[in-house]
């Protein structure tokens, strides 16, 4: 019997392709080493603190120490005199000091998984969407919750999972593997399947979908290939896959949200109406039109570092 070993990163590289590595691939693979080695040793130092502790800490390295090196700060200004030409410059500084904060305050629960669990357990749910969603899970009939990166998403996975719902999450993966892998031990534990963005992941989803289950999306983020929709009355490209979906599977539309309260550590879960089905367009500018109402509200709570808009 041959003994069982690990490979190595040259020899793992040469099992999958028959060909040793060249030298810029072992440098990209050292780099991913180093970089991941990096994240990961920084967020289970965080996870040394009490999280009671851990998740302002989380907030105050991102947006004090992080953010001002990586570029966010700049984003932000720039998104925020895009939109907001007449914010006060203060209100505008104060904005690339909160929107970090809840960054590195999302991140540090992600990474948190069981408390994450437990918080949503304690989590209280609202909005006229509550009594659709179960009942369409009660009939086995398709739900697709449509969110943004405001709050904490998986705060509403978490406590629909909870309530008896079998709730999918479709991911993509980060730039660096060593990162990824750990990114994604971390979000399983808070609920399963999750489906990797691609051909693949999407057939999965679909699958999981048509089976009478929910799934979770996100649609805040610029899409070439989308259709030219408003946001915050500017242009933003935005998929019309959550809607399509609806469409042709019959399943239900719903905006939600797991929105951070003022203690910096509780949520609100809200299930909005869900979307009368007419045309993707339609359907699809009624969940920015959702998002947009709720970021206002909440104008910290949103990743104001994208770059939504074309016109940018």
């Amino acid at each position: 019997m041959v003994q069982a070993r690990h490979l190595n990163n040259r020899e793992s590289a040469m099992a999958a392709t028959g060909k040793p590595l060249s030298k810029n691939d072992e440098d990209v693979g050292l780099k991913d080493r180093i970089v991941s080695a990096l994240i990961i040793g920084v967020i289970r130092s965080l996870t040394l603190l009490p999280y009671q502790t851990r998740i302002p800490v989380g907030g105050w390295v991102i947006s004090r120490l992080v953010a001002p090196l990586i570029g966010y700060r700049g984003r932000i200004r720039d998104n925020m005199h895009f939109i907001f030409p007449d914010m006060p410059e203060d209100d505008v500084e104060q904005m690339t000091r909160d929107v970090p904060d809840q960054i590195g305050r999302t991140l540090c629960e992600l990474f948190s998984p069981r408390k994450l669990v437990e918080t949503a357990r304690n989590t209280p749910i609202t909005g006229e969407g509550i009594a659709a969603v179960d009942a369409a899970r009660d009939t086995g009939r398709p739900i697709i919750l449509v969110s943004g990166h405001i709050g904490n998403y998986d705060i509403v996975r978490s406590k629909l999972i909870q309530r008896g719902h079998q709730v999918g999450g479709l991911y993509r993966s980060m730039n660096y593997k060593g990162f990824n892998d750990f990114y994604v031990s971390r979000i399983s534990q808070v609920g399963t399947p999750l489906f990797l963005r691609g051909r693949r992941g999407m057939g999965e989803m679909v699958k999981f979908l048509k089976a009478g289950n929910a799934i979770a999306l996100l649609i805040d983020q610029h899409m070439t290939a989308g259709a030219p929709l408003k946001f915050f009355g500017k242009t933003a490209y935005t998929a019309l896959s959550a809607a399509e979906l609806a469409l042709r599977y019959d399943a239900l539309l719903v905006p939600c949200y797991g929105i951070r309260q003022p203690d910096g550590l509780s949520f609100k879960v809200v299930l909005e109406t869900p979307i009368p089905h007419t045309t993707p367009e339609e359907m699809t500018q009624a969940l920015n039109d959702s998002l947009e109402a709720q970021v206002r509200a909440n104008m910290a709570q949103w990743l104001w570092v994208h770059r939504r808009w074309k016109a940018q």
